[in-house]
Order: C-alpha cells, then structure tokens, then sequence
C-alpha cells in the first residue's frame, strides 16, 4: 500500500528534518577560514541524532556529498577544489596494512599551513563504516592526516561511542578548525547550539 503524501510528517524545506527535529533555530553562521568538506555515509541522512546538518548549516564555507563510494573523479575534484591542501580528519589507523590501506602520509600540525589554503575533509558516518569508506575511496587513504592536539571531553551523549574520548562530527570539527585557524572563541556559539541539540533530541527519549 502507498502512504498518501497528507499523512507523511510535515519537513522543514530548509534543514530537510521533520518539523518537530527542526534544527533551523540552533543555526549559527560562522565564517570559517578552512574550506571543509563533509563525507557523509548515507545511513546517518536519516539518523536525527546527526550533527553534521548542523554543522553544515552553520558553516558558511563547507560542502556536503552523501555517499558511501564516490566517483573517482569527482571525488578528485572535491579534494582538490579551489587548489587548497585536503586534510583528512581521522585518528590514526594502526591496523592500516592488514586493512589492505595505502601507508598515509606524515600527519600535518595546525602550524603547517595558513588556514585559507586548508580543505578540511570530514568523514561522517559510525567508526566502522568511516573504516569502509576509506577503504572503498583510495583517493582518502592517500590524504595526510590533520594531528588535532587534546580536545575536551564530548558532550555528545545521545549516540553510543566507539571510546570515551570519541566525539561527535560537529565537535571534532570545530576542535580542529579552531586549532588550524587559531581562533578558539569563534566556535563557541556553534558549540553552544550543540548542547542545545542534545538537550532537544534528549527530550524525545521516554
């Protein structure tokens, strides 16, 4: 049987979630100095504890591509845009040979670059499929590293972690953008709007 569109829950036409998970009020536009490329796997599209609409909402320079393997050149392209340096988001994978993973390259302190020559590239999906989509994406195994120094503990505790210090796709990537642009209290207010999202998808639990 076809559900009638009238009896599909209402969406917001902006952030695309139900009305009732509409993020829209906690937006917080940011004008970040490092380009950042968010990778997101299809599954966390649906998942309404996802921070990266958030994330990408908020940042005034960043893309988004839902995908979990991506066309080569057009992965290529996105890499290379506008002929800055990507940097791969991502801890260090100790197991990388027997995960049949290209040997990444040194990893680049935050001191490296000038942050308007930076892409940032996201990764946001669980630990295990962010595993799988280096592995299906060559391209990203070839990426350097961005070596973010101690972050604060998450405040992210409304999805199971994979450790204690794993944080969520919008922490960790307003803890590097500070560190790669040196500027700690621009993300402050977008770090708020995340407390405030996790108050709001708390209230939906019985």
């Amino acid at each position: 049987m076809i559900a009638d569109e009238s009896t599909k829950r209402p969406t917001c036409p902006h952030c695309t979630r139900p009305q009732r998970n509409c993020i829209c009020a906690l937006v917080t536009s940011i004008t970040n100095q490092v380009d950042t490329l968010i990778l997101q796997h299809p599954d966390e599209t649906r998942n309404a504890k996802n921070t990266a609409g958030l994330l990408h909402l908020s940042l005034k320079n960043s893309q988004i591509e839902i995908g979990e393997t991506f066309d080569k050149q057009s992965l290529d392209n996105w890499l290379s845009f506008a002929g800055k340096q990507p940097l791969l988001l991502y801890p260090d994978i100790p197991e990388y040979k027997a995960l049949g993973l290209a040997t990444p390259p040194p990893p680049i302190a935050a001191n490296e670059l000038l942050p308007d020559k930076i892409r940032l590239v996201v990764i946001d999906a669980t630990w295990r499929k962010s595993r799988k989509m280096i592995y299906l994406n060559p391209a990203l195994q070839s990426l350097p590293r961005f070596a973010m120094a101690q972050t604060p503990a998450s405040i992210y505790k409304i999805r199971k972690a994979h450790s204690e210090n794993q944080l969520s796709t919008l922490e960790a990537s307003c803890y590097a953008l500070q560190q790669l642009e040196q500027r700690q209290s621009e993300y402050a207010p977008l770090l708020r709007a995340m407390s405030l999202f996790v108050e709001q998808q708390s209230s939906f639990v019985p």
